[in-house]
């Protein structure tokens, strides 16, 4: 199995590592890329596009034309999975914020988001999540400046939610999280992505 990390901003040196460690945990052999340039992006079984600012990875993807390569294999049925800055690209609206920041959408997830819904960087903060796909044991979720999700097609399964907010969702080969599950040591997440198909 090949995954790739979009590593142009953000949380990529962390993903690396947790994939690794999932893989470790499922014995699953493969490979795991930091993808910078967009012909890498073909030949990869799973996808990752991590958190960051996603106003500059969104403009970094599209400068290199990683967008296009990500729309071409999302359709194709490859597994993404977006985390914090990942899920705000991933969707097809977005709300004021993203509209008044030109902010880049793949508008490939029937989801709107909201941008930094729980606060600015000081508002930062943990909380456990009930994540019924992961087991029973609950989820420390890490969310810094972190979006949710307003409004789901229903297509769209809802993993999570935080104070009535959508914190994780799944669309198809399509996975989504608010908060940063490569900050624990906690490879339930990145175990249950590998397992997609």
């Amino acid at each position: 199995m090949k995954i790739g990390v979009i590593g142009l901003q953000g949380d990529i040196a962390e993903h690396i590592s947790a994939v690794h460690k999932a893989m470790r945990e499922e014995n699953i052999s493969g490979e795991v890329v930091w993808i910078r340039k967009a012909e890498q992006i073909n030949g990869l079984d799973r996808i990752i596009l991590p958190g960051g600012e996603s106003t500059t990875i969104g403009k970094l993807i599209v400068k290199a034309g990683i967008d296009v390569a990500l729309r071409e294999v999302a359709q194709k049925g490859t597994p993404i999975m977006g985390t914090c800055a990942g899920l705000v690209l991933l969707a097809n609206e977005g709300d004021d914020h993203v509209v008044k920041t030109g902010q880049v959408l793949l508008g490939l997830m029937d989801i709107k988001i909201k941008r930094n819904a729980f606060g600015r960087q000081p508002e930062s903060f943990e909380t456990d999540l009930d994540i019924s796909e992961l087991g029973s044991r609950p989820f420390r979720g890490v969310f810094i400046r972190a979006p949710a999700i307003e409004k789901a097609g229903k297509n769209v399964q809802i993993l999570a939610k935080f104070e009535d907010k959508i914190v994780a969702a799944r669309q198809k080969n399509l996975l989504v999280t608010s908060f940063h599950p490569e900050l624990t040591d906690d490879t339930r997440f990145h175990s249950y992505f590998l397992r997609l198909h």
